[in-house]
Formats: C-alpha cells, sequence, structure tokens
C-alpha cells in the first residue's frame, strides 16, 4: 500500500552528474525548496501525468545545467569563449594535423614498398579516422557533462590514478614536446632561410652571424609574443594561416620533386635484402613514421569544447563536419607526399629533415630560389601557428593551478607571464637535449594508444555496446591491436637505440 499520508513530503527527485576531475558542481536550488503537500486524491489522479512530466523537467534542467558554462571554464583559455564553429574547427584541426613528420614519410616506403606502404597509410588513415569520431561522440555524456580534456575524460572512463597514469605523460609529451621540437625546426629553418638569401646554403654552415642557440631564441620570442592570445577561440585566425601554409609548403615540395624528376642513383627498386632483427626493426620503424604522420587526438576534445552545444544542435554535428573536410585536405598533402616523395628520391631520402632537406640537397641548385625561399618561409609561419594550438592546453593547466587556488580568473599578467615562462622552459629543453628528435620513435611508441587505442577501450566503458555486438568485437580489436602495436614501436625503438646507437650531445645544437 502507498503512503498517502498528506503530511509527509515526497522525495525529490534530483540529478546526480558525473563529476569532472577539477570541478563540483554546486546543487541544485531546485532541491532545497520544500513541496506542498498533496491531498491523496490529487495524488493518486495526478502521479501518472506528473511523473512523466516531472522526469523531462528534471532531465531538461540537468542537460541545461551542464551545457552552460561553470566558473572554472569560463576562466580557462580553452572554454572561456564557446562561439566556435564547423570553420574553426577545420582550422585547428588542419593546422593541428599536418606537420613536419608527414616530410618524412617516403622513409617508411623505404622499409615497406609500394604496396605495403600505401596499404600501411590507407589502414592508419581510416583507423584514426574511426578514433576520432568515437571521440567527437564522446564528448557530452547522456546528461550533458561535457569532456573539453582529454586527460578528464581518461580519468572519469579509467579512473583518476589509472587515467592519469595512462594519459598524463603522453599527453604532455604531444603538447610540450611538439612545441619543443618545433622550436628546433622553426630555428633550423630559419638558418637555413638566411643562408639561401645571403648565398651561403652550400658552403660554410656555420659562416652566419647568429649561432643556431640564437636561432632558437629567435623564433621562441616570435612565438612567445604571438601566444599572448588569451583563448582557443582567438587563435582561429592563426589556425587559418597555420592550415594554409601547411598545405602550401607540403604541395610545392612534392610538385617540384616530381617536376624536377627521379634522381638517377635514387631508384625506388626495393633496397638490399636485410634479415633478422634489424629487418624487423626497419618494418617496425617504418610503421611508426606512418603512425606518427597523423597527429592532433590529443587536441580534437579541447577543439569541440569551444562550440556551443544545445539539444537541438548538439556540438558534435559541426565538430565531425569540420573534421571530415579537414582531413580530406590532409590526404590530399599526405598522400602525395609519401608516393611523390619516394618515387623521386627512392632510397637516397635523408633522414632528417625529409623532403625538405632533400629539396635543397638534390634541387637546390636547378630549382628557383624564390621556390626555395618560400617554402622556408612557410615552414617558419607553420611552426609558429603550431606552437600556439599544441601549447594551448599547457597553458590551460598553468591557469588551472591559479584559478582552482585563487577561485578566480587570471590576471593578465599571470596569463603573460605564464606563458612566458612555458617559452622559456620550451627553449632551454630545445638547447639542452638536441638529441631529443632522436627519441621520438620511443616516447610515440608510448603515446601511440592515445590515438589508436584509448578511443576504443572508452567507447566500451562510456557507451557500455552490447557484449558481442559488432561495435564491441570492432573496439575490442582495434584497441588490443593498438596497445600491441605500441608495444613493439617501443621495443623496436630500443632495439636500433642499442645496436645502432644516438649520437648524444647535451647544449650544442647543430
Amino acid at each position: 500500500m502507498a503512503d498517502l499520508n498528506p503530511n509527509k513530503k515526497a522525495p525529490t527527485p534530483t540529478m546526480i552528474p558525473i563529476q569532472s576531475p577539477s570541478q563540483l558542481h554546486s546543487p541544485s536550488a531546485v532541491n532545497s525548496i520544500p513541496m506542498t503537500p498533496k491531498s491523496p486524491f490529487i495524488t493518486r489522479v495526478m502521479t501518472p501525468l506528473a511523473s512523466p512530466m516531472k522526469k523531462a523537467m528534471a532531465s531538461m534542467q540537468g542537460y541545461l545545467e551542464f551545457t552552460k558554462l561553470n566558473p572554472h571554464d569560463e576562466w580557462l583559455p580553452i572554454t572561456e569563449s564557446r562561439n566556435g564553429n564547423a570553420f574553426y574547427a577545420a582550422f585547428h584541426t588542419l593546422s593541428s594535423g599536418i606537420g613536419i613528420q608527414a616530410l618524412v614519410l617516403p622513409l617508411a616506403f623505404i622499409a615497406l614498398g609500394w604496396v605495403w606502404g600505401i596499404i600501411s597509410l590507407s589502414t592508419f588513415f581510416v583507423w584514426q579516422m574511426y578514433t576520432l569520431w568515437l571521440l567527437i561522440q564522446l564528448h557530452e555524456s547522456p546528461s550533458g557533462a561535457r569532456y573539453s580534456r582529454y586527460l578528464w575524460l581518461s580519468m572519469l572512463t579509467f579512473g583518476e590514478k589509472l587515467g592519469k597514469l595512462m594519459t598524463l605523460i603522453p599527453t604532455i609529451y604531444l603538447s610540450s614536446g611538439t612545441c619543443i621540437t618545433l622550436i628546433m625546426i622553426g630555428g633550423a629553418t630559419s638558418r637555413l632561410l638566411f643562408n639561401t638569401i645571403v648565398g651561403n646554403a652550400w658552403e660554410d654552415k656555420n659562416d652566419t652571424p647568429l649561432t643556431m642557440v640564437e636561432w632558437y631564441l629567435v623564433f621562441t620570442c616570435l612565438a612567445v609574443v604571438l601566444s599572448q592570445l588569451p583563448n582557443l577561440n582567438s587563435i582561429a585566425g592563426v589556425s587559418l594561416i597555420g592550415a594554409i601554409t601547411s598545405v602550401s609548403y607540403c604541395t610545392i615540395i612534392w610538385v617540384v620533386s616530381v617536376i624536377e624528376g627521379r634522381i638517377d642513383s635514387g631508384s625506388n627498386a626495393q633496397p638490399e635484402k636485410v634479415y633478422g632483427g634489424a629487418r624487423v626493426c626497419d618494418v617496425l620503424n617504418a610503421l611508426g613514421i606512418v603512425a606518427f604522420a597523423f597527429r592532433g587526438h590529443n587536441l580534437v576534445l579541447e577543439i569541440q569544447g569551444t562550440m556551443p552545444s544545445s539539444l537541438k544542435q548538439p556540438s558534435r554535428v559541426p565538430m565531425w563536419k569540420g573534421v571530415k573536410y579537414s582531413y580530406f585536405i590532409i590526404a590530399l598533402c599526405l598522400f602525395p607526399l609519401a608516393i611523390g616523395g619516394y618515387w623521386a628520391y627512392g632510397k637516397l631520402m635523408p633522414t632528417t629533415g625529409g623532403m625538405l632537406t632533400a629539396l635543397y640537397k638534390y634541387h637546390g641548385q636547378s630549382t628557383s630560389k624564390a621556390i626555395l625561399e618560400l617554402t622556408s618561409i612557410l615552414v617558419i609561419i607553420n611552426s609558429l601557428t603550431s606552437f600556439q594550438i599544441y601549447a594551448m592546453p599547457v597553458f590551460d593547466n598553468l591557469e588551472l593551478r591559479y584559478v582552482t587556488k585563487m577561485n578566480g580568473p587570471c590576471p593578465w599578467w599571470v596569463r603573460a607571464g605564464s606563458r612566458v615562462f612555458f617559452g622559456g622552459l620550451a627553449f632551454f629543453v630545445a638547447v639542452a637535449l638536441p638529441f631529443l628528435p632522436s627519441l621520438a620513435g620511443l616516447i610515440g611508441g608510448i603515446a601511440l594508444p592515445i590515438t589508436l587505442a584509448y578511443p576504443c577501450f572508452m567507447w566500451i566503458v562510456m557507451k557500455k555496446p552490447d557484449r558481442y555486438s559488432v561495435m564491441w568485437w570492432l573496439n575490442w580489436i582495434l584497441g588490443c591491436l593498438g596497445m600491441f602495436l605500441s608495444v613493439l614501436l617501443v621495443f623496436g625503438a630500443i632495439w636500433t637505440i642499442v645496436t645502432r646507437g644516438i649520437e648524444v650531445h647535451f647544449f650544442k645544437p647543430e
């Protein structure tokens, strides 16, 4: 028998949201409002109609509560502005998705050959597009909560300790490590541009007014000045410039290489057979080069977090639209680079700098000086713009410490000072550890699950697909395969370092 005592208050339904790792939602004011006693007759008559309405109102209230900006989000650079759109998403994705690592794709074809090289490149492209789709779908929970940082989603999915252990170091590397590498690339290309302009590019490379450390410093100062833009949405124009420059220099490099023709002694025939552990390491390193050509998964949730969201227009719709268009353009850049570069240079492809180095080395005298200078300028600009979007999660984490402690937004001088501090730290690491790119295979293998494996496991935990369904099997297989590939790449990188060694020199960038 139902208790129809009119003096007894009925419990008020409340929604318990999933807490994000860095914030707690305050209880709804509705829960503190006392309910008016109801008569037994009214209770019996209205309950069938009131219950669905009450649930609908509670769901709507919870959704609106979560999709509005909470105070911490309003004060942090990734989410303080949420007026992004599909175009902004495409700009950011293009700027972060194409990088200098694409210029070494032809090196993978040396070990894999034509057939397996194209198959591997196509397979990894489809695979990472699928995991991108998974992350975009997981950005918002059914309750309306939004997870605008990869680390937050990982901690929610795998638990706070395990989530941090799995993703903290890889995401730091993918953000901070990329910024350090961009300083090295930007500084080295700046010196190359200077040598090209003054005519010393093929003479004494040390005969320049500035040392390599000073070129690093020049690039870092430019990057720090540009980093004073306040939030992720404010650098949409910067990302647009970065997207244009990346597509431009990739296109110029492969078109010039193909027009100039194949290098006679650089036939793309298979190199002499290598067996045993060396052959296995070559294949694993080639697969690593292909896998590392696709980047930006650690930024997709952050980019989606800049968009507004509602019941009629959830943020996943414009985000997926922007990602589709941007990756169509990325494919038009990467596939010609890999295929055209391998056809033009074959096994003579330089291991450092890839096709950019090959362009200067083999066609420096025959190619127009203006084209070489334009290519270098585009690479420098792209490095500056890519620095901004990869540094934004670092800026967000630095400001989160202040916001959490002071419970208020960062003053302008704290924000500016934290970004200058990070720029100086990245510059110091670039100078102190100039051999860091030699460890990219090892560290990249550790970070590979961020792209290929973790999103699959997140989908299984968050969406809970039916056991043995297609999505259940697909995500388990891809997730386990991604983890297995990561272990193989780490093993191959360690084996290569042990057998072939690396040149270690501190504070001596070359």
